[in-house]
C-alpha cells in the first residue's frame, strides 16, 4: 500500500511560481517512478512530468523549460517547481506512482493561474 498526498496548489498570477509537493508513505521502498498529471475542466488527465529513482526526468512539451520535477528521498517527497505560469496551466494536479502493477493516486491539488 502506498499513500500519496499533494500540497502547494493555490491561486497565482500569470508569470508567477508555485511549488507542488507529493509526500509518499506506506510501502515506499517499492516506489520507482513518480508522475505528475493535471486535469483541466472539460479535458482529459494529461501527463506533466515524471522522475525515476535514478533521477531521470521527462516533461510534456507544454511545460519544458518552465517546470522542474525533483525528489528528496530522505523526505519521501517529490516536488514540481512551476515557474512562468500561464492561465492554461490551470488544472487539478495529481501525483501518481505504480507499484506491482497498481496505480496509486493522490487526491489532487488545485492550481489556478489568473491572467
Amino acid at each position: 500500500q502506498v499513500q500519496l498526498v499533494e500540497s502547494g496548489g493555490g491561486l497565482v498570477q500569470a508569470g508567477g511560481s508555485l511549488r507542488l509537493s507529493c509526500a509518499a508513505s506506506g510501502t515506499i521502498s517499492s516506489i520507482n517512478a513518480v508522475h505528475w498529471f493535471r486535469q483541466a475542466p472539460g479535458k482529459e488527465r494529461a501527463l506533466v512530468a515524471y522522475i525515476i529513482s535514478g533521477a531521470t526526468t521527462n516533461y510534456a512539451d507544454s511545460v519544458k523549460g518552465r517546470f522542474t520535477i525533483s525528489r528528496d528521498n530522505a523526505k519521501n517527497t517529490v516536488y514540481l517547481q512551476m515557474n512562468s505560469l500561464k492561465p492554461e496551466d490551470t488544472a487539478v494536479y495529481y501525483c501518481m506512482t505504480r507499484v506491482r502493477g497498481y496505480d496509486y493516486w493522490g487526491q489532487g491539488t488545485q492550481v489556478t493561474v489568473s491572467s
